[in-house]
């Protein structure tokens, strides 16, 4: 599928072909067949912790930093966990999952990427994380979807590296910039991080919080919508706000935001560090 860019005044927009794309991934995926491995297995009913800790295994760096992150100040267990399989248990699949799809996206190669990627994934993991209960989610659900959230992202950018990167110091806004994005490739990185996500089979639950971040009307979609403010907040220079509780459908108050932020900065280096292996 040729996705058809939006009309631009006088620039030629770049033919964004979706199909090849995710095709690519799947050439990075024949590179990395273990990580290629739990991205299909993990979701699976009859898949056990036994079982995706005996994979997981296979991949010494993979599993090094699933250890790490399951020792993390996150979960609350910092040196408690010595074995893999427990620590499939205490990050859960789903994050084991998201984990080996950055591995095989090659999102923990930063030589890739759009620059300051990781530090605005981070703070968009734990911010989706800590206010997650507040919308009545899980928060290691949640923390997966803010760390897979940019992965349309990092996508446009392998495709059109100049293009791409141009549009990010021309809009560091990143509702603005998904509007860029929408009418230089037809697509947005964030609806096209739900449609590679889809492609795999990750839940609707977690997709369709992707597919709603851009309707303002939408509860589903707020938790995502606030979760990039704070990351503008923390990451944005002269960033103007935005009120929060519209951003959240009435979910969240300013008051909410400022213990969001302290703990977002406390966290984010530690959670980068265990993802990327560091």
């Amino acid at each position: 599928m040729t996705v058809t860019p939006l009309p631009s005044r006088g620039e030629a927009a770049p033919v964004f072909d979706l199909e090849k794309v995710l095709a690519g991934i799947d050439t990075m995926a024949a590179q990395r067949p273990v990580a290629a491995q739990i991205v299909s297995v993990a979701n699976s009913d009859d898949t056990s912790a036994k079982v995706l800790s005996r994979i997981l295994a296979s991949d010494v760096a993979l599993a090094g930093r699933v250890m790490k992150l399951a020792n993390s100040a996150y979960f609350g267990m910092r040196g408690r966990v010595t074995s893999l399989q427990f620590a499939v248990t205490v990050v859960g699949f789903t994050t084991v999952r998201t984990m080996a799809t950055v591995a095989l996206t090659e999102l923990d190669d930063e030589s890739r990427l759009p620059e300051d990627f990781w530090d605005v994934t981070t703070y968009l993991a734990l911010a989706s994380s800590t206010l997650a209960p507040r919308f009545g989610e899980r928060s290691q659900d949640a923390l997966c979807v803010g760390l897979l959230a940019q992965l349309g992202a990092a996508l446009l950018h392998h495709d059109d590296p100049e293009g791409y990167g141009a549009l990010v110091a021309e809009h560091p806004d990143f509702a603005q910039r998904r509007t860029a994005e929408l009418h230089r490739y037809g697509i947005n990185s964030v609806r096209l991080t739900a449609v590679a996500l889809e492609q795999w089979g990750f839940p609707h639950t977690m997709t369709n919080r992707l597919n709603q971040v851009d309707d303002a009307t939408s509860v589903e979609g707020g938790l995502l919508r606030a979760a990039f403010e704070v990351a503008a907040r923390l990451t944005v220079e002269d960033h103007e706000a935005v009120p929060i509780a519209r951003l959240s459908c009435g979910q969240l108050r300013e008051d909410d935001v400022v213990p969001v932020l302290d703990q977002v900065r406390a966290d984010a280096d530690e959670l980068r560090r265990a993802m990327l292996g560091d």
